[in-house]
């Protein structure tokens, strides 16, 4: 026989799933159990008097450890696990013990046998803080970091944080403004720069204190900051060197622009909204919405040389101002419906302009009228049109979004106030011609939430082609590794179609750009360089100077420069990151060791914007990438796989899921936010739906570790508390499985383990964990995250705490010396284990665990212990003795889902029940194991003692005859289960429960089929309903099947009671 195929198989990520939210909802049923039993004794009187809420209480860590100082865990473990308790006092003292520097334990760095993982952190805004996908990136990131720091390897993982351009001066404006009424005009920039750098002392370390309480293990000594000194310096040194080489130019050009902040922006601070129809915004600026969504048809007259009826082309457009700087009207030159009106003009109705009719195969003869009005200066597909054609590029706004330019009584205005009155006035004067329903993108910033509006504006420019096809090239032949490999074809889509970078933005708070305007105090040549424009860069502007003297050859006395006033896109020094938080461009020891990185992990979403561009400089100005593989992990979603918005009401802060916070206080948050009132209401329904009790305390182990557990290199992840929830019960499976062994404990001093006679219980286990290090080890290895966490749950849940603890109760029991110094020297060697496997995910309570037992040449920390290496565990691996013991658990499988179809008594002489005993009347059904095979027959020999342990069956017996008119199982082919049922139960009775539990179930099933199979349920039934009914059909058929099975071995007892009778 070959076992396997009888076997009981591992959990996979997606049962654990399962399992986790089962754990839950069981939780919440003996939770509800507990109230309802403790509010039936509650007195009359007390009734009367007050009504009493049943709140558990947290358990919190007392002791006044000093700051830094080791945690006491010399006192008796709480009997529940408290996120709060465990995870008190432990960072402090990681930090201070510098377990988190490359150079703990080491004489040099140098000393280096084991590689190397150098890693830095995607840093975050100062202006940031904490959310899921903050959350998402160091659980995976500190996982990976602690991990290889346990192999022993040279292990960096840099800090620092973001000056973030945009974000910052906006918080900064705002307060300004809310306190003193000021901007940052009337300060000026000095002094504005001044306040932001009081604002950053104040509360730029917010997100770093965030991160400590994630537990992630960072060198905080090497914290960087893209605005110090030393990454400044570098980002001076990039430009300059890119600018000299060619590689950065300036160019009038079109770029994203937003009139509240008065700045361009890049292309990943546009949210672009998506309407379908007629919809009025709420734009900054405006007392009233405006409308978007809608498509305007006017007229432009054509102008003919001789007398002819007038004529009209009709166009149409969605921004109706933007026809104020019209230079042209665009048809597709293959249109019959226009081929007579090739090379003539229309006459602009506001202005004295004569705008060309041009052919252009862009124009998409189906929509509108299949003529379209171009302003290249607006627009980006008109710009394009424009540079072909030739055509006037006419700005009609100014920086702040108003009109210039001689058009009468719109110049001045806003542009959607412009939007008004240039509609009113086409229709005063017969232009206008209809308005209809037009499904758009809008773009808004996600800074100022202004609209985007494009304008030319002279920028500075990085040139990407080259660039690009390096990057390609590199991932193309293997020398960079993107994982997971999808994304390749992504990224070779990008850089395929690459356009230069706009790197200017035009703001004060940010790296200043080091180029110079050169003006010349000669009056032979001063009018030249006033007219032109003529750029120097340098490090300094006296090297600038030296530079323009000699570029020019002037006289350096009469060289005059003028900084320019813009700063560079954030995105910039975010490129230079890998390399300047080490020292470049001095040749630093950080640079020599650490310098190219191992990985580079982030989010998916920021593959082009940062990933990308840090390979650009690293290729170039070190002619090395700047690492040699990149992670991509996938975006946080609501348990519905929506995205997170603030209007659902489903952003979930991860402090809130790891202190737990109420229902009330969540609607606090939306009316705290700056959300539209409908909006909040909208939001409060949401909460109220997913959230009814609120999110309960879960604990920063439990939160890592199900966001791990999620990671299944997909592109999203469907986040469910109810599964976070599940892993917070994990962790008190784990506290209670230390605490049980540490009762069995006492006078016991552990030693090295050698098992040569010991236990088949004993062996097993150690093979599981032998399994379990394997699994771990090639998972991290491939970024696997799911099955390195369910193997670690498979290990604790179903192997130590479900079969192996209970195992050993007996031998505890036994009195035999012998084994039980084996079943402890096994149990400490198997926790040792399991905890420093579960320490990347979990490092809090693997910590307080590791500490509170008696291990063997324990570590000072669990953080520096070794991580278990496949070579030291296979030599307890037995496929053959796990085999054995797959079969014994498909035996208790089938004793105990028998137990609980028919009702029956465990193999107790007292039921527990509120800390009183009473008697079991019940009698025990006799159990008959049946085998056809001798190998079988031997396994359930030896394991005898353990399938009545874990089944809780006392009356087992091994191949002998059955008496008749037993319900049967089938365990296999070679081996059934003979149950004799009366005496145990009331066979008519169940089998009427039974009968009963059927039609109930039938109906479900018959009503939810009935829901499906309407006509209007696939377009009416939103997506995430459905899936919940076709997995809720699938659950009530595998529970009717399970039910006729039981009531069918009923009604052949009951049958073979009448034949006798």
């Amino acid at each position: 026989m070959n076992i396997n195929e009888e076997s009981i198989q591992k959990k996979t990520a997606k049962q654990l799933e399962k399992e986790a939210k089962k754990l839950a909802k069981l939780e919440k049923f003996k939770q509800k159990q507990e109230q309802t039993k403790l509010k039936t004794n509650v007195t009359l009187n007390e009734k009367k008097n007050k009504k009493k809420d049943i709140i558990k209480k947290t358990i919190e860590y007392c002791d006044n450890t000093p700051f830094g100082e080791k945690k006491d865990v010399s006192g008796e473990m709480p009997k529940a696990y408290s996120p709060t308790y465990v995870e008190a006092v432990w960072y402090s003292w990681w930090e201070k013990q510098k377990f988190f520097k490359p150079e703990y334990g080491k004489k040099s760095m140098n000393e280096n046998i084991r590689g190397k993982f150098i890693m830095v952190i995607p840093p975050p805004n100062v202006t940031g803080t904490l959310h899921l996908g903050h959350a998402l990136t160091n659980a995976i990131q500190d996982a990976l970091t602690r991990w290889n720091r346990m192999k022993g390897r040279l292990t960096l993982w840099n800090p620092g944080c973001d000056h973030a351009g945009i974000a910052t001066q906006v918080v900064v404006e705002n307060k300004l403004w809310r306190e003193c009424k000021k901007t940052r005009h009337d300060l000026g920039r000095e002094e504005f720069i001044k306040k932001i750098w009081e604002w950053k002392e104040e509360k730029g370390d917010r997100i770093y204190t965030q991160l400590r309480k994630l537990g992630s293990s960072l060198d905080w000594d090497r914290a960087c900051f893209t605005m110090e000194p030393k990454l400044s310096a570098a980002v001076t040194e990039a430009f300059v060197r890119l600018h000299e080489n060619g590689d950065i130019y300036r160019s009038n050009r079109l770029v994203n622009w937003s009139c509240s902040l008065k700045s361009a922006i890049s292309d990943i601070e546009v949210d672009k909204i998506e309407l379908t129809e007629r919809t009025m915004l709420s734009v900054p600026g405006y007392d009233k919405k405006i409308e978007f969504g809608v498509l305007i048809y006017f007229a432009y007259e054509v102008i003919h040389n001789v007398e002819f009826e007038k004529e009209y082309i009709v166009v149409a457009t969605t921004r109706i101002e933007t026809m104020l700087s019209d230079s042209a009207v665009a048809v597709h030159p293959d249109d019959e419906r226009y081929k007579h009106l090739h090379g003539k003009f229309v006459i602009h109705p506001f202005c004295d302009r004569k705008i060309p009719i041009v052919c252009d195969s862009f124009v998409d003869r189906e929509f509108g009228t299949g003529a379209v009005k171009i302003s290249p200066a607006h627009d980006k597909n008109d710009y394009e049109v424009g540079i072909r054609h030739n055509l006037a590029f006419i700005t009609i706004f100014s920086d702040d979004g108003r009109i210039i330019g001689n058009y009468g009584k719109f110049t001045g205005m806003k542009r959607f106030d412009a939007r008004v009155a240039v509609l009113e006035t086409l229709k005063e004067n017969g232009l206008f011609r209809d308005i209809k329903n037009n499904a758009m993108v809008v773009p808004i910033c996600n800074r100022s939430k202004d609209i985007i509006e494009p304008l030319i504006k002279p920028q500075w420019y990085i040139k990407c082609d080259d660039l690009a096809k390096n990057a390609m090239a590199a991932v193309n032949n293997g020398e960079l590794k993107i994982i997971p490999e999808y994304h390749v074809k992504i990224w070779n889509h990008w850089m395929e179609n690459i356009k230069d970078w706009c790197i200017s933005r035009q703001l004060w708070w940010g790296h200043r750009i080091p180029a110079y305007r050169t003006f010349v105090n000669d009056s032979a040549l001063k009018k030249k360089f006033e007219e032109e424009e003529f750029w120097i860069s340098g490090r300094t502007e006296e090297e600038a100077k030296k530079k323009a003297a000699e570029t020019f050859g002037i006289d350096i006395d009469k060289i005059i420069l003028e900084q320019d006033v813009d700063v560079l896109d954030t995105w910039f020094s975010s490129g230079l990151f890998p390399f300047s938080v080490f020292g470049w461009p001095d040749n630093t020891e950080d640079m020599e060791i650490f310098y190219p990185n191992t990985l580079l992990e982030t989010g998916h979403d920021i593959l082009f914007f940062w990933v990308a561009r840090m390979v650009f400089f690293g290729q170039k100005l070190l002619n090395k990438l700047p690492f040699k593989e990149v992670f991509l992990h996938p975006m946080v979603r609501d348990a519905h796989g929506r995205k997170m918005s603030k209007s659902l009401g489903n952003v979930i802060d991860p402090v809130d899921v790891i202190y737990g916070i109420s229902l009330e206080k969540l609607h606090e948050q939306l009316y705290q936010s700056n959300l539209d009132p409908k909006e909040i209401e909208k939001a409060i329904v949401g909460q109220k739906r997913d959230y009814p009790n609120g999110i309960p305390e879960c604990g920063t182990d439990a939160l890592r570790f199900a966001l791990c557990a999620y990671m299944s290199q997909g592109r999203d992840i469907n986040l469910d508390i109810l599964r976070v929830q599940g892993y917070r019960f994990f962790c008190n499976k784990i506290w209670n499985a230390v605490r049980f062994t540490k009762d069995y404990m006492k006078d016991f001093t552990p030693q090295n383990l050698t098992m040569m006679a010991s236990s088949p219980m004993n062996l097993w286990i150690l093979s599981r964990l032998a399994a379990a290090v394997e699994l771990c080890n090639k998972s991290f290895e491939k970024y696997e995250f799911n099955n390195a966490t369910a193997a670690c749950y498979n290990l604790w849940l179903y192997d130590l705490c479900d079969v192996f603890l209970e195992c050993v109760k007996p031998v505890f029991a036994s009195g035999e010396k012998r084994s039980i110094f084996n079943a402890q020297q096994t149990l400490i060697y198997v926790l040792d284990c399991g905890l420093r496997l579960l320490s990347p995910f979990m490092p809090y309570i693997t910590e307080e665990l590791y500490q509170r037992l008696p291990i063997y040449k324990p570590f000072l920390s669990i953080c520096v212990a070794s991580y278990p290496e496949s070579e030291d565990y296979n030599k307890w691996r037995n496929e053959k003795l796990e085999q054995e013991v797959q079969f014994v658990q498909k035996v208790v499988h089938n004793l105990r889902s028998a137990q609980t179809d028919y009702n029956l008594p465990k193999s107790r002489s007292v039921i527990q029940e509120n800390d009183k005993q009473y008697p079991n009347e019940q009698i025990e059904a006799e159990c008959f194991i049946c085998c056809t095979d001798d190998n079988l027959t031997s396994i359930l020999q030896t394991y005898l003692l353990e399938i009545k342990t874990l089944a809780h069956w006392e009356k087992l017996k091994i191949n002998e005859t059955p008496p008749s008119g037993c319900a049967v199982l089938t365990v296999s082919n070679k081996c059934q289960i003979h149950l004799s049922l009366r005496g145990s139960i009331d066979v008519n009775k169940e089998h009427q429960k039974l009968k009963k539990s059927e039609e109930t179930v039938i109906k479900n099933i018959d009503k939810i089929e009935k829901m499906i199979n309407a006509p209007s349920y696939e377009t009416k039934v939103p997506f995430e309903i459905r899936v919940l009914n076709s997995e809720k059909l699938i659950q009530l058929k595998g529970e009717l099947s399970k039910l006729e099975e039981a009531r069918q071995a009923l009604s052949y007892i009951l049958l073979s009671d009448n034949d006798q009778t």
